[in-house]
């Protein structure tokens, strides 16, 4: 097999290097004390470390469950068959992977090697894993998989000609979104995470390990991880009747096809919104991110909300398509609870605060400011709001899928003995943003507060009264429109959400999703973080150095780099493309070729419904520089 081999061949060169590697010695717990991981606790005595890496496997989520962290993973159970030997066959045989069969087929030692990653999987090991397994066999279980051997005999007739030597049937962990977990613990400093490898571990090992040890020794990770990075999983995650559910569905999208806006079909309804059944009622398509069902369209009377996958325009394009119309004519409705709120309160706020953001905090009591949290290389580590509601208190919004690491962040930057404490009040409000022309008559209809330019300017936020509420309205915008983004207690929701559909009947006003939310942002140009703007690329690059205040007083994070950036120039920039033939849509990672040559690569995409066009962002390099102007592709 080529998983000992390599694992032997990397033990080796380890050993090389002077690591000592102990076998047979079970680890009991992950030593914390004071709230930090100092080591581990084995059946031989205590190791203490200044780092811990939890590479237990399968194991992992109970080591991590001991020591308070969040370790998403959960067996399932794998078959695969070896047959006799098969004249003919050598090691040269390339590896086949049959998606429509849900198996791939390689050479082992002269016999063929045929597993599966079938789309009903089984779960293992619900009442904790034994600790005497290591490297045994499960029952064999033929009829579970005698449908996908049907089409790996059909895919390979060989197959169905010879004998079969092993059926093997043994435990892999996976993860609810199929991707690893690595880097470190947001609850428990000095721990670090490297499992959950969704059987690709073997193939990952080299590259992991290294990026791990980079990422210990230096204290960041040397490229943008966030697709595996620990931190995007949410502390509900742990709860192992969601991971029984979900590990049903993940295992079989290995070989799955990768639909463009595939929604997971498992575990769902985990986090909803206050509104969602007003929601449901009114024909909400629901997806899903970071456990939130958030509506990504609606669907008009007597029209099914359900998915019909394709990689052209699929169903809900012309459903879309009309909301966005809505927000760039006339008022349309977002539910927005989803979003990330931490409170950071404190004599000493605005300092903390100044020194991680790049914009200028130092703004009077209701003024809204928009900026980039950097790491020391003017990287992009988060992409916030930030409105000051008092001269001491700052409401802090970012996306629903960054909201436990951004927490992380804000609360590992908070010097020791200062004067501010970060509290994450996410679920206590939920968030309306009426947009569009028209949001500003509705609203005005509804509260006696001024929402005139003059007196509610862009950039600012009030407290009004709202239908019997008193709801926090901040005027800012993601689809580039006059809007107001609510922020209303979770309580006082389900009212306010009914008074501004009466009122809004006179309007015309629609429901709108987020698919009609990236559409809009992607004409304005808006940029959205996880796929525009990274710790990869800083402010300069990404096109938002008018939101860095370079000048303030104290400097801030990162600001030397961005600094340096804006004088020597730099070798990548973010562009807006709009395609020729509207018909081919983009989505992400597409290629940029300019003479023959790809300069870039697409970082997201989307169908500009009220432009008709096809949209793109993307980064264009050049190592001499790149000057930006208008382009068409």
């Amino acid at each position: 097999m080529t998983g000992p081999r390599s694992a032997q061949a990397l033990a080796k060169g380890a050993r090389a290097r002077g690591v000592r590697i102990v076998e047979h010695v079970k680890v009991n717990e992950i030593i914390v004390e004071q709230g930090h991981a100092v080591g581990v606790r084995t059946q031989w005595g205590d190791i203490r470390a200044d780092a811990v890496v939890n590479a237990a496997g399968m194991w992992g989520r109970e080591l991590g469950d001991q020591a308070g962290a969040t370790v998403p993973l959960h067996a399932a159970e794998h078959f695969y068959i070896v047959t006799e030997g098969i004249e003919g066959i050598s090691p040269s045989m390339p590896v086949l992977r049959d998606p429509e069969g849900c198996g791939y087929l390689k050479e082992d030692a002269g016999k063929l090697l045929v597993g599966w990653f079938e789309p009903v999987a089984k779960p293992w090991g619900m009442k904790g894993i034994p600790d005497t397994f290591a490297f045994d066999a499960l029952p064999e279980d033929f009829e579970h998989i005698a449908p996908l051997m049907e089409s790996a005999v059909n895919r390979m007739p060989v197959v169905g000609e010879t004998g079969i030597r092993l059926f093997f049937n043994g435990p892999e962990a996976f993860t609810p979104d199929d991707r690893y977990l690595l880097g470190p613990s947001p609850e428990v400093p000095g721990l670090f995470m490297a499992c959950g490898f969704n059987s690709i571990g073997i193939q990952s090992s080299g590259g992991a390990g290294k990026v791990l040890a980079d990422w210990i020794i230096d204290g960041r990770p040397p490229m943008d991880l966030w697709d595996v990075d620990v931190r995007r999983v949410m502390p509900f995650q742990r709860n192992r009747q969601y991971l029984h559910d979900r590990t049903v569905e993940s295992l079989g999208l290995l070989y799955a096809m990768h639909w463009p806006f595939r929604q997971p079909e498992t575990a769902r309804g985990v986090r909803r919104s206050p509104l969602h059944d007003r929601l449901a009622a009114r024909g909400a398509c629901f997806g899903e991110v970071a456990g939130w069902e958030r509506t990504n369209w609606f669907a008009p009377e007597g029209v099914t909300p359900q998915y019909e996958y394709s990689y052209g325009r699929q169903n809900w394009y012309a459903y879309c398509a009309e909301e966005c119309a809505a927000v760039r004519t006339n008022v349309a409705m977002f539910d927005q609870s989803s979003f990330g709120k931490f409170l950071l309160e404190g004599a000493d706020a605005e300092s903390v605060l100044n020194q991680i953001c790049a914009n200028d905090v130092s703004v009077p009591v209701g003024k809204l400011v928009y900026t980039q949290w950097l790491n020391e290389r003017g990287g992009i580590e988060a992409d916030v709001t930030i409105t000051r509601e008092a001269l001491d208190r700052y409401l802090i919004v970012t996306a629903a899928a960054t909201q436990v690491r951004d927490f992380a962040w804000l609360k590992d930057h908070i010097p020791a003995g200062v004067r501010a404490v970060a509290v994450d009040v996410t679920s206590g409000q939920a968030t309306l943003s009426m947009m569009g022309p028209n949001s500003r008559a509705l609203l005005q209809g509804l509260t006696h507060a001024d929402l005139s330019n003059e007196a509610f300017p862009f950039g600012t936020s009030q407290i009004i009264d709202l239908g019997y509420a008193r709801v926090r309205a901040s005027r800012v915008t993601y689809v580039g429109e006059l809007g107001w983004e609510l922020y209303i207690p979770t309580e006082f929701s389900a009212g306010v959400f009914d008074t501004l559909v009466d009122a809004g009947r006179q309007f015309g006003m629609r429901h709108a999703g987020y698919h009609a939310l990236n559409s809009l942002r992607t004409e304005k140009g808006y940029r959205h973080w996880g796929h525009d703007i990274s710790p990869d690329e800083n402010p300069i690059e990404a096109g938002l150095g008018f939101v860095v205040a370079l000048d303030k007083p104290g400097g801030f994070i990162g600001r030397d780099a961005v600094a340096r950036a804006k004088a020597e120039g730099v070798h990548q920039r973010l562009v807006q493309f709009a395609m020729r033939d509207s018909s081919r849509l983009l989505y992400h990672n597409e290629p940029i070729w300019r003479d023959g040559r790809i300069v870039g690569r697409i970082t997201s995409g989307m169908y500009g419904h009220f432009l008709d066009r096809s949209l793109g962002m993307g980064y264009v390099e050049n190592a001499d520089g790149v000057e930006i102007g208008r382009a068409h592709v």
